[in-house]
Formats: structure tokens, sequence, C-alpha cells
């Protein structure tokens, strides 16, 4: 059983800056961590790898820094890890993203499932799965929270619904995409941490995925940010005090004043 797990290195959240000239993240001198929704996918991939044999490799697009995700992911029982990093991949949106990735996987042979969180927490689009599932014309399920089967070609796994959830069957190679109900990720060991550190991580430049260079990066993306701000908090406002009887006859006379009719039931 060959898996490839998907993940992204993002900025912890509480660090989240923006540069106001490009309205892209600040990730130069910001603590990262691999984004949470995809250690549920690592763990995943790792527990199909106990009970059915093979190998997970974990795959990230991002800037030379990702590569300290792939360590930890490696520490935390993952056997490969390959960085796809390339000046030309910057700037990319979901759909660009969604391109390369499927292109690097193709590169790395493909492979019988490949797994990744529901979505990331500093863009939360959820839609970079199905996307290379359509890019690489396979199938794909999201919201996974149980993968109940495994046999041959075909897999058994229960969709996550807003009341209950959908028990599903497809063939393989899929894309499952997993929410965090799917299982409890493990704490890296000491022997993977050691092995992490000594790993030697493979990267993949744009030159090398026999790819449209038009489909990468900036270029390739229809979709771009054109300005990012706070909302400014808002102002103004009126404080009605004294007794229930008088606050509520005020209030109502405000909002006659401003031609808002309220209307007994």
């Amino acid at each position: 059983m060959k898996v490839i797990v998907c993940i992204k290195q993002v900025p912890d959240t509480t660090n989240v800056r923006i540069n106001p000239e490009t309205n892209t993240l600040v990730r130069e001198g910001v603590q990262s961590i691999i984004n949470p929704f995809d250690c549920y996918a690592l763990e995943e991939g790792i527990r199909i790898r106990e009970k059915h044999g093979g190998t997970v490799t974990v795959l990230t697009m991002g800037p030379p820094q990702a590569v300290e995700a792939l360590r930890e992911a490696i520490s935390l029982g993952a056997d490969e890890a390959v960085l796809v990093s390339d000046r030309a991949f910057a700037g990319a949106d979901t759909l660009a993203t969604a391109y390369t990735l499927a292109a690097s996987i193709r590169k790395l042979e493909g492979a019988d499932i490949i797994l990744m969180g529901r979505q990331a927490i500093d863009g939360d689009t959820g839609q970079v799965g199905p996307g290379v599932a359509e890019n690489l014309g396979i199938s794909h399920i999201t919201d996974i929270r149980k993968i109940e089967e495994i046999a041959g070609s075909r897999i058994v796994v229960e969709r996550l619904l807003e009341e209950g959830y959908a028990r599903l069957a497809t063939s393989l190679p899929v894309v499952l995409t997993v929410v965090k109900e799917i299982n409890e990720p493990r704490l890296p060991s000491l022997k993977g941490k050691l092995a992490a550190k000594k790993k030697e991580i493979p990267v993949l430049k744009a030159a090398e995925l026999e790819a449209d260079p038009e489909r990468f990066g900036l270029v390739g993306s229809p979709t771009q940010v054109m300005k990012i701000f706070t909302p400014p908090k808002p102002s103004g406002g009126k404080k009605f005090t004294g007794e229930p009887a008088e606050t509520v006859g005020a209030l109502l006379a405000e909002l006659a004043s401003a031609g808002i009719s309220i209307r007994k039931t």
C-alpha cells in the first residue's frame, strides 16, 4: 500500500502577520507548525501502513523552511518526505497549488491513497484536496471521520455530515481529506527524532515536474488577494440607563426616530 500525505506548514495562529505591500503572509521570523488537520491525515496514513504494509511519503509545497515540517513528520513515523519548493510556486492560490501538488504526485509515480486535512487553518478553503483529485483524474471524498475497510482496490469510509455520517465506497486510487474525529495523533518517538535529523529530504523544482509553468504560482492563479486589512472596531452607540420601563420606552423612541418600527406579537 503506497500512501502519500500532503501537509502544509502554516504560521502559528497567534503570530499571523500580513505584508501590506504584497498582501501575503509574512513567514520569515514567524513560528510555524504543521497544519493541525494534516496531523490527523498523517496519523491515519501511518495506521494504514501498520495494518496493510507499504510506505508513507509526506509531501509539502512551500519555502525552504517547510523542510522543518517534513522532519517533524518523519519523527512522527513517516517513511519518506519530499519538499516541493521553487520561486515559481510563490503566490499560488488553491487552483495553482492543487495543480502543482498533483504534478508532484505524478512525479512520485502516484499512490493508492492520498491523504490530507480537510482544510488549512490559514486559508480555510478546503479546496486543495478535491483540486488535486481532479487534476489526477481520480476519486475523492472529503470530511472522512473513519476508514472502515480497505480490501483490494476498494475502500469503504464514513464521511462526516452535519447530522450523522454517510457510508461510502470507492475504488483506489483515491484522495481523502480527513476531520479531527478520525483519530488521535501520536507523539514523536526518540527513535523518530533521531531518524528525522539524519533523513535526506529531496527538493522538487518546477523544471522537474514536466508540467505547464503557466499554471504555477501567481501566474497560474486566477484569484488574487487585492487587499487585506483588519476590520475597524465598531464605534458610537448609545447606552440607556434607568428603570426597565424607562429604558425600554427610550429605546423604542430612539428606534422610531430612526424609522424602525417594533410590532408586538
